[in-house]
């Protein structure tokens, strides 16, 4: 089945990233404040930021002779000098590559020599395994940038000592073909096998900066505080915490990390507007008690992604904080977005991850060897085809082969179907499906349905090998909301809350384990494969 977007085509200019950002007609002023430390209070304007983007790169340029195309590797924690460094450096061509800062330097070193990167922009807290790293990847440690330290770079964190003119006119960036040229090298989540390098092109974020534009409608604007906590290196806040808030003009307060009581002071302090969120995020609200003393009354919307919510957790949201939540749908293989609600639909449609987005069309593929069941609704893989969607894998054909379709769609991987008012809703992964005598269990259903029993704080299905050939029996692990309540009574009180309202081969027939907690990427995607190979702590 093919679908279109309901949203009218929108157009996408053939222009890079900096100048779609800094040299366009804007409804906001230089003056606006863009950044802010949540921590510090320390802050740069939408001027301050061009102004120290430029002269990062101007720095680039002149100490290191940086090319069109050379790779910038950021394994920094956020920070509000992190956007004006990556901005400064796709300002002269560079391509940045975001790694998440807790990885080892054996993976470190793997990422520096895949992508061939010329330098690394760090803190002082990860610099010794920056260094165990480069060395590892014949990277001299004189391309360490230390943003909180010492640098070999001229990076200035006090936009007042650039003089005012020296940046003051029209810069223009070397890319010639924006819609070819790279802007971010990304890795994907790596949730099987090792991740692969996603290369998008500036056309690729430009035009899913404008998509999203276009499904708020000016509903947010500059005058909106926005929150950023989520990470920089992902996909998710690199495009909306970096550069969405930077597009739309959004004062952005930043965190290097979630915490939740940080979380809750600075909206009550700063008086937030609009914050980005992951499931893990919602459930700390819910479960933490200390979330309630704070006020969070001005909080328009949060926006909820990179792993399923379910609508117990948005109704349980809405009825303690009063706050609504918006979910999308996306990846880093489309920049990230494909399916973002409306605020009018996350209010009435709870549960769902939106409506295909502007320029995009969507095929929904039967799976291979599924089992059909009269009642339920026509499921298949979602492919996808739109400007948003990446150039391919870096210096990997193959992969970039197989993950696309001969007419040119995106074969995500995801599982799901659209309801009667064209809303995507996810059932699961293809290679996380569960198979039982021949049916297709998808382990994300099981888990919405989970998390309504009073017991379960947080849960993950995964399958089980059962001895047959190719099936595997659905099992739950499960955290309780308190210790005591892990014991088999509970279980298999589990097990029968889940046996009333699923089909027979969906129920917990792999049982339930009790674990100190749900392993997870910083995303907030399940690491299933963590469960199967027995690496988390039971109770």
């Amino acid at each position: 089945m093919t679908t279109f977007s309901p949203y009218p085509d929108v157009a996408i200019p053939n222009t890079d990233l900096w100048s779609f950002l800094f040299q366009r007609h804007r409804d906001f002023p230089d003056t606006q404040t863009l950044l802010t430390d949540a921590s510090t209070g320390r802050s740069y304007t939408f001027a301050d930021a061009r102004k120290l983007g430029l002269h990062f790169g101007r720095c680039l340029q002149q100490q290191w002779n940086w090319q069109k195309g050379d790779v910038m590797t950021v394994f920094s924690s956020n920070a509000i000098d992190l956007p004006p460094i990556i901005w400064g450096a796709i300002a002269v061509g560079g391509v940045v590559s975001p790694l998440n800062p807790a990885f080892s330097a054996k993976d470190l070193a793997h990422y520096l020599k895949d992508s061939k990167s010329r330098a690394v922009v760090t803190q002082r807290a990860q610099y010794p395994v920056v260094v165990e790293a480069a060395q590892k990847a014949g990277l001299d440690a004189s391309r360490i940038i230390v943003i909180d330290g010492p640098s070999p770079v001229l990076w200035q964190s006090n936009a007042a000592l650039i003089p005012d003119g020296e940046y003051s006119t029209p810069h223009r960036p070397p890319i010639t073909d924006p819609k070819k040229d790279l802007v971010f090298l990304v890795y994907s989540s790596g949730t099987t096998g090792l991740p692969k390098g996603v290369m998008l092109s500036h056309t690729n974020i430009v035009a899913n900066l404008i998509q999203s534009a276009a499904v708020d409608d000016g509903v947010l604007t500059h005058q909106d505080r926005t929150l950023a906590c989520l990470p920089f290196f992902h996909i998710y806040g690199l495009t909306y915490l970096v550069n969405y808030g930077a597009f739309m003009g959004m004062s952005t307060y930043i965190m290097p990390r979630f915490n939740l009581e940080q979380f809750c002071q600075t909206i009550q302090k700063h008086r937030i507007t609009y914050a980005y969120t992951v499931p893990p995020v919602i459930l700390q609200l819910l479960e933490n008690p200390k979330a309630i003393q704070y006020d969070l009354s001005s909080i328009r919307m949060f926006k909820c992604s990179a792993a399923p919510l379910s609508r117990q957790l948005i109704q349980s949201l809405k009825t303690k904080f009063s706050i609504d939540v918006r979910q999308a749908y996306g990846m880093s293989e489309c920049s990230p977005c494909t399916h973002l609600q409306t605020w009018q639909e996350a209010r009435e449609h709870p549960g769902v991850a939106g409506r295909l987005i502007p320029n995009m069309v969507a095929k929904y593929v039967p799976i291979e060897g599924e089992k059909k069941t009269t009642n339920a609704p026509t499921e298949g893989e979602l492919w996808v085809k739109g400007p948003n969607v990446f150039l391919g894998y870096f210096n990997n054909p193959t992969a970039t082969a197989e993950s696309f379709s001969p007419d040119g769609f995106y074969k995500t991987g995801d599982v799901g179907y659209e309801d009667p008012n064209g809303h995507f809703v996810i059932t699961d992964r293809v290679k996380e499906l569960i198979k039982y005598n021949g049916f297709q269990v998808p382990p994300a259903e099981l888990e919405g349905i989970l998390l309504g029993h009073p017991a379960v704080a947080d849960v993950a299905v995964v399958g089980i090998p059962v001895g047959q050939a190719g099936s595997e029996l659905p099992r739950a692990y499960v955290r309780t909301r308190a210790r005591e309540q892990a014991h088999e009574q509970t279980g298999r009180d589990i097990q029968q809350f889940v046996k009333e309202r699923v089909a027979s081969y969906k129920q917990l027939r792999g049982g339930v384990v009790f674990v100190e907690a749900i392993p997870r990427n910083p995303s907030g995607k399940i690491l299933r494969r963590e469960l199967r190979r027995g690496n988390s702590s039971k109770i």
